[in-house]
This record gives structure tokens, sequence and C-alpha cells, in this order.
């Protein structure tokens, strides 16, 4: 069964245009979810539309409406929405185009995969994709999704396009909240240096298969255990340990195995030179330093 499209429409770029289709590109439909149940009848409870005056109510009697004042409603029927049309109800205008670093990450909402609608649009579809593609370029539009239009970012994607739904600058919260009082002075540059060692230490190449839901797994065990009949075990908690400060942290840290690399990593360029500088006195000064030091350059032999 083909997948169903969550918009219809049209790619428009000044005088071209091809029809195109939106599906949604994530799926929650494996996720692990709950359904509420009364303790005793273990039955489904249905949740229902209540009025404060009447009490239970049909779904059927249930209409829109916008709170324009403290307990003031105006009611908006479908009459009333499909009066409301702008242009991105039905095409997608591609306004201009950005690169692709341009867009803050924090902007970017929902993802969607998007193909041409029919073998008609195929050539067109290719045409502008491919031109996207050779060009680096991130294009800009809007659409309407859900009874509000969105501004999207359009990029070429193997054989089709991906866009992604933008956040309103309104709905992004300034940072000044929360990095504010966060003091702006610089780490001590040998703690820094090892900092960066370990850093490179753990590099590899990122694949989302190996970061699977660990605490979904576990759950999904459980459940297979209780329907087993038997009573679920209770893991434990890792250890925090038991460290005294940073420097003693960043030795412990240095010390841990290093993950697999393709090829020699470069911390080694970073521990050697501080390694001389114990030899010249600065950190000597400090046994906890001068320790961690040498831990950095006996981890990578």
């Amino acid at each position: 069964m083909a997948p169903r499209a969550s918009w219809k429409g049209y790619l428009k770029l000044s005088l071209v245009s091809c029809p195109v289709r939106l599906y949604p590109a994530t799926s929650a439909s494996e996720r692990i979810s709950f359904n509420q149940l009364h303790k005793k009848t273990h039955n489904r409870i249905n949740m229902k539309p209540v009025d404060p005056e009447l009490g239970l109510v049909e779904r059927a009697d249930l209409v829109k409406g916008y709170e324009y004042e403290d307990k003031q409603y105006i009611i908006i029927d479908d009459a009333d929405l499909d009066a409301v049309r702008i242009e991105s109800n039905h095409t997608m205008n591609i306004e201009a185009f950005v690169d692709e670093d341009e867009v803050d990450v924090i902007y970017q909402d929902a993802p969607y995969y998007m193909a041409p609608d029919g073998a008609m649009a195929e050539e067109t579809f290719a045409v502008l994709r491919e031109a996207m593609r050779k060009s680096g370029k991130l294009a800009i539009a809007r659409l309407v999704l859900s009874s509000r239009e969105r501004v999207v970012t359009i990029g070429a994607r193997e054989n089709g396009m991906f866009v992604c739904t933008l956040r309103n600058p309104n709905e992004v919260r300034g940072t000044a909240e929360y990095f504010g009082n966060i003091p702006a002075g610089k780490p001590d540059p040998e703690m820094l240096q090892l900092a960066e060692a370990l850093i490179k230490q753990k590099e590899t190449t990122f694949d989302p298969k190996n970061y699977e839901d660990r605490y979904e797994a576990a759950l999904m065990t459980m459940i297979r255990e209780k329907l087993k009949g038997h009573k679920p075990i209770i893991a434990a908690a890792p250890e925090r340990g038991n460290v005294i400060n940073l420097m003693d942290a960043l030795k412990a840290s240095l010390s841990q195995p290093k993950p697999p690399a393709k090829s020699k990593s470069k911390a080694d360029e970073v521990a050697k030179p501080a390694a001389k500088k114990v030899a010249g006195g600065g950190a000597a000064e400090n046994p906890l330093k001068a320790n961690l030091l040498k831990a950095v350059g006996k981890s990578k032999k």
C-alpha cells in the first residue's frame, strides 16, 4: 500500500512548476506506548468531551472557537477556514536560495520527503533537484500545513527532495535568560589541552544504528518477562564514581580504552608538547597536573 501524502500541490520556481507530494520522513509507530485502564476491570478508558453545564456531549456537537478575550469566543467553522485561501495552500513558491549552514538548527522542526506527483512531473522535478544539488543550496518556500503557514527549506536528497519546516522566530527563546550568568572566563590552558586530547581519543564516525534507545529496549525486555509471568529484574544503577576534582576526572577518563579508529589519533601531538612543559617546570609545580600529563602519554602507548 502506497504511503499517504500529508500535502499535495505544486513546487514553483519562477515560471517553472511541478506537481509534488509531501510525506512525513519520520514515524513514531514503533515506539512503546501505554493505554489508560481501570485498575480493577482492566478496561480501556475512553476520553469523552465534557461541558461544565451539560456534562457529556457528542463530538458532533463540538465547534472551533477562538478566545479573543477571557472566556469570550468567536466561532470558526469549516467554511470560514476554506475562505482563507493564500498561494501557499496549494503551491510551494520558492522565494530564495541559501547556504545550508545559514539555517540555524534551532529553527528546524518537522522533516518531510518530497516526490513528484505522477510521471509527467518527473523530468521537471529532476531538473530542479539536480540544480539545487549542484549549487549546494537550500530553497526557502512556504506552505500551509495543519491550518497554518509554515516556512520550509527544500534540498536534494538521493532521488527525491528533503523538506524541513522551520519554527517561527517568536517560538524560539533567546539565550540571555539561560546563558547570561555563565562566566565568560577562559579555562586553564593545560586542562583544555587534556580535554581536547580526550575528545580526540573518542573520535569516531557517526552511525545512528549504534545509538538505539536502551531504555525502550529494557522496557520491552521487562514487558516480555511479565508476559511469561516472571518478576521483572530491577537493574542496578551505574556507579557514579568518587572523583575528587576536574583534574582527577580528566585523568580517570583518559585512562579508559580508546574506541576503534580508522587512523592514528592526533591526540599524541597534543600530549607530547604538554609533557615537555612538565620538564620545563610549568605544570611540575602542580603534582596532579604532572601526573595527569603523564597519564595522557601512557594511555596512547
